[in-house]
């Protein structure tokens, strides 16, 4: 099963950034969510959305 969310921890591991910056990224994008009417969860952020934003890449099944 692949996880459905990442973590501060998983985006400092896999962006090699420092602890607090991945908070600050977590953060940033959690507001976007929040501001296109989602709901969003503290210290988590979707892993799709963050795949997509920083890598540009769509899940298999997902709809653009």
């Amino acid at each position: 099963m692949r996880a459905q969310f990442v973590t501060a921890a998983d985006v400092q591991e896999i962006l090699g950034v420092s602890r607090s910056k991945a908070y600050q990224i977590v953060q940033g994008m959690n507001r976007e969510l929040k501001a296109a009417g989602y709901i969003t969860i503290a210290g988590r952020c979707p892993t799709q959305y963050f795949l997509q934003k920083f890598y540009g890449l769509q899940i298999e099944g997902e709809k653009e």
